[in-house]
């Protein structure tokens, strides 16, 4: 090896090694210390404390909603996620572009604008809320209305991540299998599903993190009730206004888990699904 391609080799060895400690060092900052911070604020009165706001009823209606939330929303958006992809990719018709553009309208919104638009369609004085009162079902400041507008700002992450993924794939398997004689459940079950598990995946992961960390819109429609529509995010909120920063940031903490739990799983469910090829 000459001396000008040692020296070359040096040099990007070196430059390599300053890039790894530039991302380590940034990923640090902004995620490292932020969740050191969290924990030092929730602990630092000791953890008897910590324990005595976690277990507070308001702080675990919040927390058991905030799951609840995110257990209703992420199945119904993977299902839609999967139908609004296969319809994209597999079928060419008039409105096709309409179609994915309106698919991108939840991530060019606010999540306050979003929030007032229910209200003014599901609120005591919307379009439709004066009906719906009239036959005993209100919707707006309701556990129900926290459903809807989370659907709404989380509808496109599992879409999003299947489209480019299922159009590169191309039909060409699933074609295979139905000349082979498969059925359609048969096909999507073991041709299909297999080819997007980990877009799928990634997607749902994705949907359940802005689901429980959602605030803009559910602060509109939920109302804040103590106790009855209040999620962890607007949990922490309020006990921030009330000066209760330990509490703040012992709720915060339960955030923070589930989120590193999810990423947990995630890591769990694609290290057994590289394990088993």
């Amino acid at each position: 090896m000459s001396s000008m391609t040692m020296a070359r080799s040096k040099t990007r060895s070196t430059g390599e090694r300053a890039l790894i400690a530039l991302a380590l060092a940034t990923a640090g900052l902004v995620l490292v210390v932020p969740l050191a911070l969290i924990f030092t604020f929730a602990l630092r009165q000791g953890v008897d404390v910590y324990l005595a706001n976690i277990l507070e009823p308001n702080t675990r209606h919040a927390a058991w909603l905030t799951m609840l939330t995110a257990l209703v929303v992420v199945p119904i958006n993977i299902g839609f996620g999967i139908a609004v992809a296969w319809l994209v990719t597999r079928f060419r018709f008039w409105g096709r572009n309409v179609l994915l553009t309106v698919i991108e309208l939840p991530f060019s919104i606010s999540p306050i604008v979003a929030g007032v638009t229910y209200l003014f369609l599901y609120g005591g004085q919307g379009l439709l809320g004066p009906t719906l009162q009239a036959a005993g079902m209100p919707v707006m400041f309701t556990v129900f209305a926290i459903f809807l507008v989370s659907l709404f700002v989380t509808a496109p992450y599992v879409a999003r991540e299947l489209i480019p993924l299922m159009q590169q794939q191309g039909r060409a398997d699933e074609e295979a299998a139905l000349s082979l004689g498969a059925t359609g459940r048969q096909m999507f079950t073991y041709v299909t599903l297999p080819n997007i598990r980990w877009a799928l995946l990634y997607g749902a992961i994705l949907c359940n993190a802005r689901v429980m960390g959602e605030f803009g819109a559910v602060s509109v429609v939920s109302g804040a009730i103590r106790g009855q529509t209040n999620t962890l995010p607007l949990q922490i909120s309020l006990l921030f206004n009330d000066f209760n920063v330990t509490g703040a940031f012992a709720a915060a903490t339960l955030l923070a888990f589930l989120a590193v739990v999810t990423i947990v799983l995630k890591s769990l469910l694609e290290w057994r699904g590289g394990g088993g090829h």
